[in-house]
């Protein structure tokens, strides 16, 4: 009889309805706004699957974002904050590991496989329920959502302090605004009445050249300088240094950000605001 609601039937001389109604004010009471429609001994396990699997899609963005600050980090473009007395590396004292973000990724590779085991558990339930779903259940449900917790904690540790280098991201981009700027180039050499495959053809062999010195010797790139001693490319030698201003590249990023913080993030975090006001317990220890 489990799951036929029979011994409510019986408790109320056969009424349907009073039935219906307990488990309606049942559901109230508990802050359901409705209950599961069909059910055996227990709810369908693959509630826990897809419970799990939102927790892994915010370990996968998470993972994502401390990904691309360690590589960041490597680049020395940005720092994830340091405390005073904090060790970087206890073999290397100048060292500034990103050891948040090193911890993000960790704990979100453990939550991001335990749909894996809900799945199973799933699938695996004989008829209307065998036990052993149980143990493993006590395992992933609260350790997902516990993992989940230091994750986030950690991510708003990191957003808080998180140092951007201005002058190192510039250096990098000017290294290679030169090859980016070369179509450009190109179709103002063509405007201006060059041939458009030998154009093509003597950056291809410029930037192949400038690229050896770059990788090869350890130079600066010398791009520019080749096409500005290049008489094929005469039409644009007065304003090279113009056509790699880096704000030529950005396109609509600016705005497209400006935008996606206004229609996306801002109603977010408006209607969360009394939950985003609660101030924090938790702590990170590095």
């Amino acid at each position: 009889t489990t799951g036929t609601q029979a011994s409510f039937l019986e408790l109320f001389d056969g009424d349907h309805e009073k039935v219906k109604a307990l488990n309606k004010r049942v559901c109230e009471l508990m802050g359901f706004k409705k209950a599961i429609p069909v059910s055996g001994q227990t709810y369908t396990r693959k509630i826990d699957f897809n419970v799990l699997s939102v927790l892994s899609g915010v370990s996968q963005s998470a993972y994502k974002m401390c990904g691309d600050i360690r590589l960041l980090a490597n680049l020395k473009e940005v720092e994830e904050p340091f405390a005073k007395t904090q060790i970087g590396s206890s073999a290397m004292a100048y060292k500034r590991n990103p050891m948040r973000s090193e911890r993000v990724c960790s704990i979100a590779r453990y939550v991001m496989g335990l749909p894996n085991a809900a799945a199973q558990t799933h699938a695996n339930q004989w008829f209307e329920r065998t036990l052993d779903d149980s143990a493993i259940r006590r395992i992933y449900l609260p350790e997902g959502f516990l993992a989940v917790d230091v994750i986030l904690t950690l991510l708003a540790n990191i957003a808080d302090g998180l140092h951007v280098w201005p002058n190192v991201v510039k250096a990098h981009a000017m290294d290679e605004l030169p090859f980016m700027a070369t179509e450009v180039i190109l179709m103002e050499c063509v405007k201006a009445g060059g041939d458009r495959q030998e154009l093509h053809e003597a950056i291809r062999v410029h930037s192949m050249d400038a690229g050896k010195v770059v990788k090869g010797e350890g130079k600066p790139n010398d791009l520019m300088e080749r096409i500005a001693n290049d008489p094929l490319f005469k039409a644009v030698h007065d304003k090279l240094d113009d056509m790699i201003d880096p704000i030529l590249f950005v396109g609509r990023a600016p705005e497209q950000v400006d935008e996606f913080l206004a229609e996306e993030i801002d109603p977010i975090l408006k209607a969360n605001a009394d939950i985003l006001n609660i101030d924090s317990v938790d702590a990170v220890n590095v």
